[in-house]
């Protein structure tokens, strides 16, 4: 009896040690190079994830195209893109999870057109350069639709977003979909002008962070605590930018390595801090404005062929983070 006992005794603490083991893992959250995810690496820096009981390791993975495997085969826990971007890898077999908003896009990406294009519905027929399957002609696609288009009313030209503003510039193509510098050298040039830029839609290109629904069962507190963290880590940029800014181009890196260009960079975007995450995401029975993002998404997915599930735009969000 005491030997069974014994054997119970330590196969119970074998699946403490299990346990225990399993939430030492740091927790691995993939990112590419960009200034809207500068506030991780002053959580990082700061000491907020430790402090929030959780420890992430960031690591850069600038293709979206090998994030989101990684993230299917379990290799990593959450990874930070586009709120439409998500839509392109949802299968029947394979679902994701929108966790919080990291940041939106204010002013960073537009469309220079050539002067006599007036407004969105004038690109119909129009040769437009943008990169297909990108943020970019999900930007144009909702424009397009809100003007009574589709996509297949303009002439799509599928290029880089410098390629395309380097192409507008030359006077190859009508209009351009693209971001700095290029917005700006595209209103510069003698025949062009800003059409439109994202600070006129709010709420449409979101970064958010997202997971897998076996990873957020797994994992559910130590995503609330990188939640807490990255708050923490946005009010802190608030009241002492200069600082942010050295931490967060040290932190991200590649083109963004300079704060002065990190600053400059920063200024088309927006941090989403408690209140605008509670808001944008709202809650069970009343989701915010990322439901209508989304719908946007599967909508463009099915016009342009890309996206055929059947799925509730609801069961993708996890209100649990957010409202915690």
């Amino acid at each position: 009896m005491n030997g069974k006992r014994h054997g119970w005794t330590l196969a119970a603490a074998a699946l403490l040690l299990a346990a225990t083991a399993a939430r030492a893992e740091p927790l691995k959250l993939a990112h590419s190079t960009w200034v809207g995810y500068g506030p991780l690496f002053i959580a990082q820096e700061k000491g907020y994830f430790a402090e929030e009981g959780v420890e992430v390791e960031l690591i850069n993975m600038e293709d979206v195209k090998i994030r989101f495997p990684a993230l299917a085969a379990g290799k990593i826990d959450a990874l930070v893109t586009t709120v439409d971007t998500v839509l392109n890898y949802l299968s029947e077999e394979q679902s994701y999870r929108y966790l919080f908003a990291l940041d939106d896009s204010r002013g960073g990406d537009g469309i220079v057109a050539r002067k006599e294009i007036e407004t969105i519905a004038d690109l119909e027929g129009k040769t437009v350069g943008y990169t297909e399957g990108s943020v970019s002609q999900f930007f144009l696609g909702v424009l397009l639709k809100q003007a009574g288009l589709k996509l297949s009313d303009v002439k799509s030209q599928n290029m880089t977003a410098g390629d395309a503003g380097a192409a507008f510039v030359a006077g190859r193509l009508d209009a351009a979909v693209t971001w700095e510098p290029w917005l700006t050298r595209g209103k510069q040039a003698p025949h062009g002008h800003l059409l439109v830029d994202s600070s006129k839609t709010p709420g449409l290109i979101v970064d958010v962070a997202v997971t897998t629904p076996e990873k957020l069962a797994a994992r559910k507190a130590d995503l609330q605590a990188v939640y807490r963290a990255w708050i923490r880590a946005v009010e802190f940029q608030k009241s002492n930018e200069e600082e942010a800014d050295e931490i967060m181009a040290r932190g991200v890196g590649g083109w963004l390595e300079d704060p002065a260009v990190f600053k400059e960079t920063r200024a088309g975007i927006g941090y989403y801090d408690r209140a605008m995450n509670e808001a944008y995401f709202g809650k069970p029975g009343a989701p915010g404005q990322i439901i209508e993002t989304i719908g946007n998404a599967i909508e463009l997915g099915r016009e342009i062929g890309q996206f055929k599930v059947e799925v509730d735009p609801v069961s993708l969000i996890e209100f649990d983070i957010v409202n915690q």
